[in-house]
């Protein structure tokens, strides 16, 4: 097979997939304590693969593709804390590519499993910036491509287009009492997808605010205070699939308006509490977008303002039972959380956080 034939039968597979699959829904929460502000959440679980990364690796494959980077022989090779590398496992499988994932040993059981269904192999690290060193080894041992998210997350996404996230939440917003969200808040794991909310906000002419909120253990929001670009931690994010211990290329401060820290305590009680409300779990880069959007809602009631305020539910809490919802867990990684389901009692019941 000619590469050329190759790359349009492979480009075709990828566009035949993304139009078996639906959009994802909007899922408005009903919360009688913030009369006048309404909160939405954009389920990315309900992609094929379970998670908001399933657009990325998707754009990260088309993008590859393009730039002649992969053909029919290339081993792909991704730097993952998990999401990432079990989407474009599924990928991977659909094009018939060999794929490994180069995580931490942290990584959640459950993730190792759903890339190793796909045909994945996982090589573990033991810590998360060992990742992208090991991944430049491999791709290079192996004649592979490596796919760098962290790089070309924000390059590979048409922010612009069609069919990106932001486009399909202000679409799927034009019916609701208040269509153009006062705020929309996301995590920032390689900051594509708050590149491409941002971006896409400015570019339409919209008034909507982006609030980004990073977890504890990350450097996102000291570069964004102080603008050092070489700042670096050595310890690993609790909250799988979010923050990072050096600052990414596809982070993008400019496109910004607000940007807070969420203790990892309160990510965590956020998704508890989101089951009382859903019937479902929720990932916990979930609950720190989730406890930011109270933040904001909350701030916005003391203020007399009505609106809308949307955040992402990144993935399902089934992946995360050995963790996020395991209480010995909880209580060895981030203690108490009791204090902070009590603060966003408060909230939902009008007292206030």
């Amino acid at each position: 097979m000619n590469s050329h034939h190759w790359v349009n039968e492979a480009i075709g597979k990828i566009e035949a997939d993304f139009q078996r699959s639906a959009d994802t829904h909007l899922v408005r929460l009903d919360l009688p304590g913030l009369n006048g502000i309404d909160l939405y959440l954009k389920d990315e679980s309900t992609h094929p693969t379970g998670s908001l990364k399933h657009r990325l690796a998707r754009s990260l494959f088309l993008y590859a593709i393009c730039n002649g980077w992969v053909n029919q022989n290339t081993t792909i090779i991704e730097s993952s804390s998990g999401s990432t590398a079990v989407s474009e496992a599924y990928f991977a499988r659909l094009l018939g590519l060999p794929f490994i994932a180069v995580m931490p040993r942290s990584t959640s059981i459950h993730k190792i499993r759903q890339i190793e269904f796909y045909g994945g192999q996982c090589h573990l690290v033991s810590c998360s910036s060992e990742i992208y060193a090991e991944s430049q080894r491999l791709a290079k041992e192996l004649n592979g491509h490596y796919m760098d998210q962290f790089t070309y997350a924000e390059r590979a996404t048409d922010w612009r287009g069609n069919n990106n996230i932001a486009d399909s939440i202000f679409r799927q917003m034009r019916a609701e009492p208040h269509p153009v969200p006062s705020w929309i808040v996301m995590s920032p794991g390689t900051g594509g997808t708050s590149a491409t909310l941002g971006r896409y906000i400015r570019y339409q002419r919209l008034d909507t605010q982006l609030c980004v909120v990073d977890p504890e253990h990350s450097v996102f929001m000291d570069y964004y205070l102080s603008g050092d670009i070489s700042l670096t931690i050595d310890r690993s994010s609790r909250i799988e699939g979010i923050g990072r211990p050096r600052v990414e290329p596809s982070f993008i401060p400019g496109v910004i308006d607000d940007m807070r820290r969420v203790p990892d305590a309160a990510a965590i009680a956020t998704i508890h509490w989101l089951e009382t409300i859903l019937g479902r779990k929720a990932g916990p880069s979930t609950g720190t977008n989730l406890y930011g959007a109270l933040q904001i809602a909350s701030e916005m009631r003391a203020c007399s303002e009505e609106g809308s305020v949307v955040t992402l539910l990144c993935d399902s809490g089934e992946r995360y039972l050995d963790t996020c919802y395991n209480p010995d867990w909880i209580a060895a990684q981030v203690g108490d959380i009791q204090p902070w389901l009590t603060k966003i009692s408060q909230l939902v019941s009008g007292v206030g956080l």
